[in-house]
């Protein structure tokens, strides 16, 4: 009767779990406290049988993000554990790396859509024109009267900050395989550390940038697509943050390290994706154009 119940294969069956139905309610309470976020911004009300979500929008979304923050932690706690109770046969973790592959593709046809924005912009100006009538270009790009970051500036050092990680958290990579701990654990506090500077250079560049969000097709897809990697290399580091923190705690081994390598793999991934915004949004983008003094 006992064998009757053995597993004779290499998948893993996992128990059910109520992580898929948090996370879903949770998704649905940050949506909906952002649309009523945006409409206090610019309605001040939104309401909803009778009850103005505008008034609390700040306190819905901050419940939704509190409970996708907490099914994030409980579901990839299940998996560690998975990991550590022996589930995680070659068949299960090439599964894993297969999940992870496609939701790395997924990310680069998220960018795909920002840069066909930007380039329908910047190579199409008069069309961009009579598309956008509040963000005229002048029929030239950049826009007509347009000052732009110089791109061999703070462009340049977070260039060089993204690569230098990227040869970091390879280094903290081949430590982990040579059973290397204290490489290991130097190499992701170094990426963390490059991680964290490139966001505040990022951040001071936004904040003396010469043009705005607003009122311009090139402040709009600039803001965008430089926005969103931004948000990716904050991701991307609380990621590696917690990997630190795993090997601290000596989780990881030379044969069983899935999370640090999907870490790595989303990092470089996010390297990659700023080389091209370095290249086409900052260096070509700005050829001709009028460079900002700072």
């Amino acid at each position: 009767m006992a064998d009757t119940h053995a597993k004779h294969h290499d998948y893993h069956l996992v128990k059910p779990s109520p992580n898929p139905f948090i996370g879903a309610i949770g998704a649905l309470v940050m949506a909906i406290g952002g649309v009523a976020w945006m409409r206090y911004m610019e309605q001040g009300d939104f309401p909803f049988f009778g009850y103005n979500l505008a008034e609390t929008h700040f306190w819905i979304f901050a419940v939704g993000v509190l409970i996708v923050l907490y099914t994030m932690f409980s579901w990839w706690s299940d998996t560690i554990k998975e990991a550590h109770e022996g589930y995680h046969t070659p068949v299960v973790s090439l599964h894993l790396r297969y999940g992870m592959i496609m939701f790395i593709a997924s990310e680069v046809m998220f960018f795909v859509a920002w840069f066909w924005a930007f380039f329908d912009a910047s190579l199409f100006p008069g069309e961009a024109e009579q598309v956008a009538r509040a963000a005229f270009t002048g029929g030239v790009w950049p826009p007509k009267g347009m000052e732009v970051l110089d791109p061999f500036h703070l462009p340049l050092y977070n260039t060089i900050i993204l690569l230098l990680s990227g040869t970091t958290v390879t280094w903290a990579h081949h430590s982990l395989i040579n059973n290397d701990r204290k490489g290991l654990i130097w190499g992701l506090v170094l990426t963390v550390a490059l991680g964290v500077l490139f966001t505040s250079c990022q951040a001071y560049e936004y904040i003396h940038a010469p043009f705005a969000f607003k009122n311009s097709i090139y402040g709009a897809t600039f803001f965008m697509a430089t926005g969103f990697h931004g948000f990716h290399v904050i991701i991307g580091t609380i990621f590696l943050f917690v990997c630190l923190m795993r090997a601290i705690g000596g989780d990881f081994t030379p044969k069983q390290h899935f999370g640090f390598e999907a870490a790595a793999w989303y990092w470089h991934f996010v390297d990659v994706v700023w080389l091209f915004l370095f290249t086409c949004i900052y260096v070509w983008a700005s050829h001709g154009a009028v460079i900002a003094v700072e």
